[in-house]
């Protein structure tokens, strides 16, 4: 072999073994990335851990296809608890190269509901429930999707707005909390930084988010009912320089507090405190502390349960003081985090017992909230909601807790959670990242406003003119019974009760009365009642507009009858009148055929009066023809201008118009009307 060729073979040979070299210590470096992510994964550190997911699954061979479905659902899992929308994408990555486990689906799934694709939510959880067709957090999340666009449809009283005065730009904000039953002192969690003149000074983050640490804050009403400054709660823990040795374990110092709660007289608080030892997030605690002096006393921890690996937080504790709700993820439970209650002897907490399965899934049941009124209110992602954290509330009887969703506009696709009432109240605070690309928590307030029922209207005379000395009388079931004037220009307003029946009567000197009925049984919000009156004046003729004969016969149509109806109302409105009931005909025809053929007709209308239970005696049918045409008023003149006020509509007027004004008014003559005879029936 010549000397050319043996160096050509060396060098490719030694190229070979320094590609072999590269794609070893890459492999090496692969791994070694992977294995650091999985240990950021385990301990809870899920920012990192996704970011470091992220970044090594770019370089992982396509032909690996084990190792790159494991890496993408790990980086899914850490993006999903994170509220990361890119969970979605790394969930397909895990779904094309076929990861083992089903689980994939559900979660995949409960993105693609957060994100509001309901459709292609639907599928996953059909995906999954083929393998897991019993899975109440599938059936459940499935469930939600179909009903979603009807449940939104729902409306609601209450009055949902963010609160502006609590949130901070680029900064989450949630569980707010009262510290009195006054509502006047407020507690939250909030990550925004404490002003500071330190240009060096780094923000604090968290491995597990990746987002500045979180602490409670407060603030105050001031007497004109404003929310004053915004104070970090100081002295509830003593943060550590460095690294502070506790025993055999090292405190890293970057504490976090969270989610609280407190006693009846606002001297205690329960709260959630988080603090990494040895550099591994063990879970959060419930810490207790005192105030003296305005002055919060350093927390001290609220021991539950013997195992300190327990993770518990979200702490809510009843009026009396001696039964406190809270999060764990202790052995035992549905699976995720579930709600438990712990009861005070006096000296220490025990007795914990888990809500149960109405209440727990196989999910995160987070944030409760007890109320003195026996409801608890907390957030879930295992039962049917909208999508994300929905808010709930569940009322115990016997020993049967009976499950509410409390819809919009509390609930979104987004999480909602950390709800806080004024007292006895409807109105208070809770939390949402509704409408937020960055996911940041924000608080809202919300409010019942009362309901209020309202009737008004306007009284008129016949002729549509306003009666400013009427009166309305209201009287109703419920003992009401109200006498009020109109204003000046004939209208009125009046307030009502809920749930109660009323008559209304309209009266004014020298009128027929007018009565109507209204109702506010079974009404579920605000309403407001529209009610006019037209009285008719008991000195003049009343001309009843809806009244109608078959041509050239005395046979009512079935037109008529809401105009006899009305006439039968008007006659049991005024029980003490007796009326004159008249028919009249146009000048067409022979006189004496229209003379019988109106009495026929007056007698008509009489009889379907007595047929609704109207006295005869009240009623006098007559017969008028064409004997009576009729005379022009103030308002037939508005209605036809070419018709001169106080003009009698009779043959020798009609002939000198034209054609079609005669054959108006031939209609005008062709009437029902009635006339107050007496208003004295019945009365001696």
């Amino acid at each position: 072999m010549s000397t050319n060729y043996k160096d050509m073979y060396n060098r490719l040979i030694t190229s070979i073994l320094l590609l072999i070299t590269i794609v070893g210590m890459s492999s090496c470096s692969i791994n070694a990335r992977i294995k650091k992510a999985d240990r950021k994964y385990a301990i809870g550190e899920y920012y990192e851990a996704s970011e470091m997911y992220r970044q090594v699954y770019r370089r992982i061979s396509s032909k690996d296809r084990a190792l790159r479905a494991n890496v993408a659902f790990k980086q899914a899992e850490s993006q999903r608890i994170l509220n990361n929308s890119r969970a979605a994408s790394a969930y397909k990555n895990a779904i094309k190269y076929h990861y083992p486990d089903s689980i994939m689906y559900l979660h995949y799934a409960q993105v693609l509901q957060y994100q509001g694709k309901y459709k292609d939510a639907i599928k996953q959880y059909d995906t999954y429930l083929e393998a897991h067709p019993q899975d109440y957090v599938a059936l459940a999340g499935k469930y939600g999707c179909t009903q979603v666009e009807e449940w939104k449809k729902q409306s609601s009283r209450y009055k949902v707005a963010l609160a502006k005065e609590f949130n901070e730009k680029r900064t989450s904000n949630f569980s707010p909390a009262f510290m009195t039953e006054d509502g006047d002192a407020l507690v939250f969690t909030s990550n925004r930084q404490e002003k500071s003149t330190d240009k060096k000074k780094k923000v604090r983050t968290s491995p597990v988010t990746g987002a500045a640490t979180f602490n409670l804050y407060s603030t105050r009403k001031n007497a004109a009912g404003k929310w004053e400054e915004i104070m970090l709660c100081e002295g509830l823990y003593q943060e550590a320089e460095g690294e502070e040795e506790e025993g055999t374990q090292t405190k890293t110092g970057t504490a976090e507090l969270g989610a609280c709660c407190f006693s009846a007289d606002g001297k205690t608080m329960y709260f959630t405190y988080s603090c990494p030892v040895n550099g591994q997030d063990l879970g959060a605690k419930i810490y207790t502390s005192t105030r003296a002096s305005g002055e919060w006393g350093e927390g001290q921890e609220l021991k539950l349960f013997a195992d300190s690996s327990i993770t518990v937080g979200h702490p809510s504790l009843n009026a009396d003081g001696d039964t406190l709700y809270f999060v764990s993820d202790a052995p035992g439970g549905y699976g995720g985090k579930d709600i438990y209650m712990a009861i005070s002897d006096g000296s220490e907490w025990g007795d914990i017992q888990n809500l149960g399965p109405q209440i727990n899934t196989t999910d995160d049941e987070l944030f409760p909230h007890y109320r003195a009124d026996g409801r608890l209110y907390f957030s879930s992602k295992g039962h049917p909601g909208y999508g994300g954290l929905d808010l709930f509330y569940a009322v115990r009887r016997d020993s049967v807790w009976d499950l509410f969703n409390m819809g919009a506009p509390f609930n979104s696709i987004n999480d909602d959670f950390g709800i806080t009432f004024a007292g006895a109240t409807e109105n208070g605070f809770f939390s949402s990242n509704r409408g937020q690309k960055r996911g940041y928590d924000q608080i809202y307030s919300f409010t019942l406003p009362a309901m209020e029922f309202i009737v008004e209207g306007t009284i008129f005379d016949t002729d549509g003119e306003v009666l400013a000395d009427a009166n309305i009388r209201l009287v109703g079931d419920d003992g009401t019974n109200v006498k009020a004037q109109v204003r000046r220009d004939g209208t009125y307003r009046l307030k009502l009760s809920k749930d109660t029946r009323y008559v209304m009567l309209a009266t004014a000197r020298g009128y027929l009365n007018a009565q109507q009925q209204l109702s506010t049984k079974g009404l579920t919000d605000s309403h407001s009642y529209t009610q006019d009156f037209n009285l008719a004046l008991i000195s003049k003729p009343v001309k009843m507009g809806n009244i109608f004969f078959k041509f050239g016969n005395w046979e009512l149509t079935p037109d008529s009858e809401n105009g006899l109806n009305a006439l039968v109302k008007l006659l049991n409105d005024n029980p003490n009148i007796t009326i004159e009931m008249a028919a009249h005909t146009d000048m067409i025809g022979n006189n004496a055929a229209n003379q019988e053929l109106s009495l026929k007709r007056a007698q008509s209308v009489v009889d379907y009066l007595i047929k609704h239970g109207i006295e005869k005696e009240r009623l006098t049918p007559v017969g008028y023809g064409e004997e009576k045409p009729l005379v022009v008023d103030e308002t037939l003149h508005k209605q036809h201008s070419f018709l001169p006020k106080d003009q009698v509509l009779d043959e020798e007027f009609i002939s000198t118009l034209t054609a079609d004004k005669q054959e108006i008014c031939n209609s005008l003559n062709r009437r029902t009307e009635f006339r107050v005879l007496k208003t004295t029936y019945n009365l001696y």
